[in-house]
């Protein structure tokens, strides 16, 4: 472990794969747009997808004090001493205001992809041996295996598309001290049947990923729960829909089973989550603030 210490990242972040849109032409808008979220009150802005270090550092130069964090890289397609030496310029640039998030993806998404854990430590061997702080990055865990590592190895763990009864359970795994930075996926819509639709839109996708079919397995969901684009009741226990105050309280169950912080994705119904959904991340912000605020 280095000297160095892991960003402060606060209680609530935003996570969004619209803001690391590699279009020079939208460069202007993401700047802006991270500035305004900053002033509403994010503590992190976490890159969906596949993300490296250059897509935070425009976020991180038109801002002042949020930290940005990569949610994730795929240990696949970034070299391990690249990620490193990128991130050491950062960090000497923008000090403190940086968190690696690191993940193996998935085997319908990456060719090569074999043996992950097998993969996972050779790559944090490979930043280590390259000067990357562990006590920078963390790691996109599910099974207890993963969370271990990221225990061991890191400052803790980014989980994604998990429940409450996951977050206890990789509380327990990590013990009191390392980070527990959830996602949390919302959709702020109080018509059940539209909230559900908009969510399933999205949840397709991951319905057809061994990785995290078989963590909502081992939470005690069954194959009737993912059947049919999923179950009511996966679909109620990984997204939170309804008003801003039901909202808040499914994110603020999160913080009550041990998390130190959720990254919150918002979807729209219509968009697949790759957009900026502004007016929404505004209004959740309203609702996160702390009360007499």
């Amino acid at each position: 472990m280095s000297d160095s210490r892991t960003p402060a990242i606060g209680r609530y972040g935003l996570w969004s794969a619209g803001l690391r849109d590699p279009d020079p032409a939208r460069a202007a808008e993401l700047a802006e747009t991270a500035a305004e979220l900053e002033e509403l009150g994010y503590g992190a802005l976490w890159l969906g997808g596949s993300s490296g270090v250059e897509h935070a550092a425009p976020l991180i130069a038109a801002t002042s004090s949020i930290t940005v964090a990569t949610g994730i890289l795929s240990i696949w397609q970034y070299e391990a001493g690249d990620a490193a030496a990128r991130q050491a310029a950062l960090e000497a640039a923008h000090p403190g205001r940086f968190l690696l998030g690191i993940g193996v993806s998935h085997a319908r998404l990456v060719e090569q992809y074999k043996r992950p854990y097998a993969a996972m430590t050779a790559y944090l061997d490979a930043l280590d041996a390259a000067g990357a702080p562990a006590d920078q990055r963390v790691l996109a865990a599910l099974g207890p295996r993963m969370l271990e590592l990221a225990r061991d190895r890191s400052a803790g763990a980014h989980p994604y598309l998990v429940t409450v009864e996951h977050t206890a359970e990789a509380r327990a795994t990590l013990g009191e001290g390392p980070l527990l930075a959830p996602e949390f996926t919302v959709v702020l819509e109080s018509d059940p049947t539209r909230a559900r639709e908009t969510a399933r839109e999205m949840l397709a996708f991951y319905l057809t990923l061994p990785n995290y079919t078989g963590n909502w397995l081992r939470l005690g969901f069954d194959e009737d729960d993912l059947a049919d684009g999923g179950s009511d009741r996966l679909v109620d226990a990984l997204f939170g829909w309804g008003d801003e105050e039901r909202v808040r309280q499914r994110i603020d169950a999160f913080l009550d089973a041990g998390a130190d912080h959720v990254a919150v994705q918002v979807l729209s119904s219509g968009e697949d989550g790759s957009g900026l959904p502004r007016e929404q991340w505004r209004r959740l912000a309203e609702a996160l603030k702390p009360a007499g605020h």
